[in-house]
């Protein structure tokens, strides 16, 4: 009997895979419920997703958390949501030093709520010298923005000229620069948009697109995306031989 479970052998697991985590509000839509009971779900889920990552031996688990245009939202669902953030990170330190998951930040951090941008670098700090699954918590991110922050970063260490910009000194610059880009990039709700995700990292990342709402996924779900990348022939613009 074929396993259901991705292959370690042949065909690689992912090394980094990034997480759109669609459907929140649509979730708690279908069930006559507050959207800010969809995001509790969701926070649910994004643990489960952290942990089959961890279990399948992928490196690195970038989650789309709050993106730069997510400020249009209600106050009420903002504040919700950074609540969340916050009572994850403070909840869940006992779950990252046990599994020794490093946590790391993307996005502009000098614009969040002080006392969220106060947590996320304490479990960074705390988290810094560990060596299993690394996670990277997108939150007040754009990849635009991300971009222009990466340029005044370089501008800022002296005069750039023209002929010496290259791909790799902007990429010198970006939030993570260590961070291998996404070999893979699930987005659940079934929407086909990049949403403004890393968008600087995603050149040659292959997207799994699923119908399912976020707060429903399960690791069986987060398998199957890894087992179909698993299938995929990647030529980075070249020719197979």
């Amino acid at each position: 009997m074929a396993s259901s479970e991705p292959k370690s052998g042949g065909h690689p697991v992912p090394a980094h895979v990034g997480i759109i985590m669609d459907g929140n509000g649509r979730w708690a839509k279908k069930r006559n419920q507050i959207r800010t009971q969809g995001h509790l779900e969701g926070l649910k889920a994004a643990k489960k997703a952290v942990q089959a990552a961890a279990d399948l031996g992928i490196r690195y688990l970038s989650l789309y958390v709050f993106s730069t245009e997510n400020w249009k939202r209600t106050a009420e669902e903002v504040n919700y949501i950074m609540g969340l953030v916050k009572q994850y990170l403070k909840a869940e330190l006992n779950f990252f030093r046990k599994n020794r998951i490093k946590i790391l930040h993307a996005g502009d951090m000098d614009t969040l709520p002080p006392d969220i941008a106060r947590e996320i670098r304490d479990v960074c700090e705390d988290t810094r010298d560990f060596e299993g699954l690394t996670v990277i918590l997108a939150l007040n991110y754009g990849g635009r923005d991300e971009i222009v922050r990466a340029v005044r970063r370089m501008l800022r260490n002296g005069p750039v000229n023209p002929e010496n910009l290259t791909q790799e000194l902007i990429g010198k610059n970006l939030d993570n620069p260590e961070v291998p880009d996404p070999d893979l990039i699930i987005r659940t709700g079934g929407e086909f948009r990049t949403s403004n995700f890393l968008l600087w990292e995603t050149a040659y990342s292959e997207y799994y697109i699923s119908d399912k709402l976020w707060p429903d996924w399960t690791k069986k779900d987060f398998e199957k995306a890894v087992m179909e990348f698993q299938k995929r022939e990647r030529r980075f613009g070249g020719v197979n031989k």
